[in-house]
């Protein structure tokens, strides 16, 4: 069993204890994911770029559980929806390889797809 298959049979495991099951359907999973990447932000909201690398140091273990937070619900919609992560990425990075070829994009931040008001 991979890491993220024992990751995610802790995650089952804890919801069947609670009976948690009735709860977590995919819209309030992914509801509850945002709320935890929001809550990743919110560490770096008003503070500057000069500010970052003391600010990170300072609230790493914070970072880091607020990071777990959106792991756990990451794993939970995977397993709830059918999901392989380990292959979906693996998927996703071939497009994202294919899409963004390193000859093309090396060095750049931007690219054709980029949003429109990026240089307002």
């Amino acid at each position: 069993m991979s890491e993220l298959e024992e990751h995610t049979q802790r995650i089952r495991e804890f919801c069947e204890a609670r009976d948690w099951g009735q709860y977590t359907n995919p819209k309030d999973i992914a509801l509850s994911l945002v709320l935890e990447a929001t809550e990743v932000l919110e560490h770096f909201q008003w503070i500057s770029d000069a500010e970052i690398d003391a600010h990170t140091a300072k609230h790493k273990n914070d970072i880091a559980e607020e990071v777990a937070d959106t792991y756990y619900w990451i794993l939970l919609l995977c397993d709830r929806m059918g999901v392989d992560l380990a292959t979906a990425f693996q998927a996703k990075m071939a497009q994202n390889e294919a899409k963004y070829p390193v000859e093309k994009v090396k060095g750049k931040h931007t690219n054709k797809h980029q949003h429109k008001y990026t240089n307002l």
